[in-house]
Formats: structure tokens, sequence, C-alpha cells
């Protein structure tokens, strides 16, 4: 009986070690190429995408235009390639985002501008960098500003969105697992964190409510209750009150959960540390999107006075010292030799945006814009053109580059870098020009600035004719509105002071038929080029 036993069992202890070794096999197979993914490093590197809000071409002292000091931008301008041509896509926050993310012109999208209280402007169906890096093994996050719209976005009435549940879709339905974001910006309402679809610390108890045509019963206002204002407003931001600061927008509720202003800053940098080091041990993608230098500029007490400009210098002297603290914490973590850090802002500079806080009164001889013409809203240069530098610590080597690049190209060149086949419909793959400043960059770009577009072509630029006043009113901006077409020469004339527009006729037509080739559409009849 025990001989019958024993050969029965024979073949199931031989499968049953024969199980064994595959097993082991296995987990050693599988302990081999986690370890193999690490040391792959070169193939994945870390990500990091740190976006400024409003900085000019000027602001940041390593391209020396400016006399505001950023010692901080500077380490990674002056170790890593610093681009002299890097464009935004458009002049203004909400289309620039879009097209970072997307890498497509924004204009493609009709009638997305600047967004206040609306539903998701990217479809969940679109392909986004933080989407495309989560299929290559990276865990995704933004932290900071996000201004793309959440949810359906407020009605045909003005009544905000529901904030007191889940709010969908957001940045987690485009790719991102971690999202800690403001809905829109600084300067509008609600003034609360939202983090992976929650509005944080929100009492049950104290509902949100948010409109933007009419106010809840009430609740004062910087416009009735300026006796209620730590800052008194200028143009447009005179609604609901929140932390002494006017905004856009009515909001009742969520005491709770709403933000402090000069605790901003230093909340997001928390979030963006924590993020890191939460996933160091893989490769991750971070967006990492400052508030500064936007409206309203409230820096912490202990960067009040430091630039001697106001608070608008103050918070980019605050958002500096971000950058210097993102630094250590890579440092710290052994992070740097794998971590591609990308650099730049959503459009070009604004001084008076909204509030009275000394931007004009104390600029003295800082020059935000560089010396280029225009700034945020226009079709000037100084509207798009944007500090734009790119940082890999021993992989990049310190150096300079004149060639076109736009954050467009963001999209195909990170797709390249990690080795997926995924390319935009309007971005360039400038991976080689990123990591070894080696190539060239465009030869034509299309700019944008409230639905309304330019041409950079090769060194010229060329702005079609557009209704409107030539200079913002409220901001005192020039918006690059013209009843003519207007042309430059970059190269000869970097500030765009010399329209050669009847002077270089034959120029002059070459960039129109190449702008209308791309732009199609209305564009297409030129002589009913004019527009509302």
């Amino acid at each position: 009986m025990i001989k019958i036993l024993s050969t029965k069992l024979i073949p199931v202890l031989m499968n049953f070690k024969l199980i064994k070794s595959y097993c082991l096999i296995f987990f050693i197979s599988f302990f081999l190429s986690c370890k193999s993914e690490k040391k792959n490093s070169p193939n994945n590197p870390n990500i990091i995408i740190i976006y400024t809000d409003d900085l000019g071409y000027g602001d940041v002292s390593a391209y020396k235009k400016g006399t505001l000091n950023t010692p901080n931008i500077d380490i990674i301008a002056n170790q890593g390639i610093r681009f002299n041509n890097g464009y935004s896509s458009s002049a203004t926050c909400s289309p620039s985002r879009y097209a970072l993310l997307t890498g497509i012109y924004p204009w493609r999208k009709t009638g997305l501008k600047i967004i206040t209280g609306g539903g998701l402007s990217i479809d969940t169906t679109t392909m986004t960098i933080p989407k495309m890096l989560k299929e290559s093994g990276y865990n995704t996050g933004i932290v900071g500003k996000w201004h793309l719209g959440l949810g359906k976005g407020r009605d045909d009435s003005g009544k905000g969105m529901d904030y007191n549940s889940y709010i969908y879709p957001g940045p987690n339905q485009l790719g991102f697992d971690y999202s800690h974001i403001m809905p829109d910006t600084q300067d509008r309402v609600p003034t609360v964190y939202v983090e992976n679809g929650y509005v944080v610390n929100l009492d049950p108890d104290d509902p949100i409510e948010v409109h933007f045509k009419k106010n809840f019963e009430g609740e004062p206002t910087g416009k009735d209750n300026p006796e209620l204002l730590t800052m008194k407003w200028h143009h447009g931001h005179n609604a609901s009150i929140v932390n002494g600061v006017p905004r856009i927008g009515f909001m009742k509720g969520g005491e709770k959960a709403r933000w402090s202003d000069i605790d901003m800053a230093d909340h997001f940098l928390e979030k963006a540390q924590e993020y890191i080091k939460e996933n160091k041990d893989k490769p991750f993608f971070l967006y990492y999107t400052l508030q500064q230098p936007h409206v309203p500029r409230t820096p912490h007490p202990r960067f009040e006075g430091k630039s001697g400009m106001g608070p608008r210098g103050d918070v980019i002297v605050e958002a500096d010292w971000c950058v210097g603290e993102l630094y250590k914490t890579l440092q710290s973590e052994d992070l740097l030799e794998n971590t591609l850090i990308i650099f730049s802002s959503d459009n070009g500079p604004v001084l008076n945006d909204g509030y009275y806080d000394d931007a004009v009164e104390k600029l003295g001889d800082h020059t935000p814009s560089g010396g280029l013409r225009g700034g945020k809203y226009s079709l000037f240069e100084a509207g798009t053109k944007v500090p734009f530098i790119a940082y890999w610590k021993g992989k990049i080597q310190p150096g300079i580059s004149n060639e076109i690049i736009s954050q467009i190209d963001f999209f195909n060149s990170i797709s390249a870098i990690v080795g997926t086949d995924y390319r935009s419909k309007d971005g360039i793959d400038f991976s080689n020009l990123i990591i070894n400043n080696q190539g060239e960059g465009r030869e034509e770009l299309i700019l944008e600035a409230s639905t309304r577009t330019a041409y950079r072509k090769g060194d010229w630029a060329m702005i079609p004719p557009y209704n409107g006043p030539a200079i913002s009113k409220n901001v005192n901006i020039e918006s690059g509105n013209s009843k003519d077409f207007k042309l430059y020469n970059l190269k000869e004339d970097p500030s765009q002071k010399n329209d050669l527009a009847k002077k270089e006729s034959e120029k002059l037509k070459e960039m129109i038929s190449s702008f209308v080739k791309i732009r199609g559409g209305k564009f297409s009849n030129i002589e009913n080029l004019v527009l509302e």
C-alpha cells in the first residue's frame, strides 16, 4: 500500500518541484527586469516641466535683458540650454496650456480663450503628454495652476458647476495619476484647491456656490465694500472678496476650503516635493505650474520688499526660490542625473493686470519684455517669446540656442525621448535640439493672441490686419491690431520698430501665402482678411 501511494505521488512531487522552479525563474526574471529598468535611465528620465505664469523674456536674469535677479533659475539656464527663440503658442494662459499638453495649435479649437469657470477644454479622447507617458510606465502628476476648465463648467445663466461632489472630467481624465490644482487662476473663484477631483478640506455643511454673473444675497464685493479690501482693484476684479482680495466671479460658502494667498507658493512647492519623493523609484512626469507672477501678486511676507520692485518683483523672487527648493529636493533624492527639467512661461509679461500693486510705479530700469514689443495679449513678439530652458545634469551640456522652438513641440520631443511613436498634429520632434543642442529648429510658426493669429517664418514676422484698438486700454499693451499688414525683419529689428510691409511687398506676399496654407478657412480669401 505504501509503495503504491509513493508511486502515485512521484509525478505530483515532480510537478510541484517543476512549478517551484518555474516560480523561482519568474521571480528572478521579474527582479532583474525591474533592476534593468532602473539602470535604463537614459531612455526613461524623470521629466519635470516648470511652468510660470506671465513671466517675461526679460524677467530671467540669465537672459541679461532686465535688472531683476533670479539666481536659482539661472543655475538651470547656465548649466543647460537657454533658447533665445523659444515661444509659447499663445499670448494668454489657457490656450498655451492646451497647446503644451496636446501639441495642437489652440486656434484649431473654436473659441478657446482665457477660461473663467468653463468646462474641460481638452477632449478626454485626445492624446496628451501625461497619457503618452503613462503608457510608457511613468507616474504622472500636476501641481499648481490648471486653467483648462473642469467638468461641464458653468451654465448659460452664469451659475457655476457643482464643486461639492466629484468633479469630472478634469486632469485625471487626461492622463494625470495625481492632481493638486487651483481650478482656474488666482484671481477667479472658486478660491479652493482641488485634489484628484475633490475640493480639499470642504465642509459638507458649508457647500460652495459659484456664479459668474450675479452675487449672492448679503455677500460683500470689491465694488460695494472697498473698506474690506487689502488690495485695490483697477479693472474687472471687483466681485467676491477672499482674504481681502476682490476676485472675478461670485462665491459663497466653502470657508474651511479657501486657500491662503500668501501661502500658495509654499503650498504648491510642498505638494510638488511630496510627489517627487513618493514617486522617485520609478519614472515620473511632474507638471509644476507656478501661479507667479500672475495677479493678484501676494508674496509671502518672507519675500515682501526683496526685489525693490513691488509685489510683481517680489513674487518673481519667490518663484525663483521655489525653483531652487525643487532643485534641492531632486539633489537630495539623488535624481538630478536622471531628470530632464524644462522651464518656461505660458505667455509674456503684463504689469497692471487688474489691481493697483505698484507694478508700473516701482518698475525702475527693469524690462520684463526684454526690449521686445508688446506683452501679454499681444501679437507682437513679447506676447509669446518667453524664457525657454532645458536642463539635465550630465546629459545636456551648457549652451545657447538661437533656433526657433515652441511649446507645441514638447509633445513630439518628449515622445521621441522616451521612445514612443506618438506624434501630434502640429508639433515637431526637437529632442536632438533639446538634449544635444544639435539640428535646426522651426522654419515657421503660427502665434496666437485671443483667437487672433500672426506668423513667423525664418527671420520674418507678419501680423495680418485686425479691427480693434491698437493699445489694450486697461493693461496699456500694444495689441498688434491694425488696418494694414505689418511685416518685420526680426534679425535686424528684434524690437519690431520698422514696419517693412510696403518696402518688402514681395516678401509680404510670400508670408501671406505661407500663412494662408496653414490657417486656411476664413483666411483663404486674403482680400477679406480684416476681421472683427
